[in-house]
């Protein structure tokens, strides 16, 4: 079996993190990827589990150094994939990078053998519905990220798959099919 970089990308409120932690809790060979930010860490927070908090300065010395697969700036904080991580996992994992569609091409770039998964909603209505049922998000946000969803929809036919979660169960069923059969190339 071969370890394999897999970016995982869809719409805000379409299942890719519940989805990405069902398969990282039933596959002990598969990691998620810790990204670095220069954003300040929040309660509960921790260095090297949740991000790698750096400064800006040291973020910069590193997007100079070459040291990111990927990396972006949202709201005046850097994120970024460390690229020494995911190829050091690499070496004994597989590794997950759930990742915005911008850094999923980027990725694929600077890593041509990275499989790309796209999760879709089966409807926009029912990506409404799923944002409100968080209520973690204001009306305003809910319609920033709705906005966004046409957007990141139209990189779906760049992907090397794609994934409607219409049922999380199924969903799931496709994804670990999908993992599985990667690794298993030769």
């Amino acid at each position: 079996m071969r370890n394999v970089l897999f970016a995982i990308s869809g719409p805000s409120g379409v299942g890719k993190g519940t989805l990405v932690k069902m398969l990282l809790d039933g596959d002990e060979n598969l990691v998620a990827s810790v990204s670095c930010t220069t954003r300040a860490p929040r309660a509960g927070e921790t260095d090297g589990k949740d991000y790698f908090f750096l400064s800006r300065p040291d973020f910069e010395k590193k997007i100079a150094a070459g040291g990111f697969l990927e990396y972006d700036e949202h709201f005046g904080n850097y994120y970024g994939t460390p690229l020494a991580f995911v190829e050091k996992t690499l070496q004994k994992k597989s590794v997950i990078l759930e990742i915005d569609v911008q850094g999923a091409m980027s990725a694929k770039a600077k890593k041509k053998d990275t499989v790309t998964v796209f999760i879709a909603p089966p409807s926009t209505e029912e990506l409404l519905r799923r944002l409100r049922g968080r209520h973690s998000e204001s009306d305003e946000q809910i319609a920033e990220r709705l906005a966004r969803e046409e957007y990141e929809l139209s990189f779906a036919p760049r992907y090397d798959y794609t994934v409607v979660n219409d049922d999380l169960s199924e969903a799931y069923a496709r994804l670990r099919l999908i993992i599985e059969s990667e690794r298993a190339k030769a």
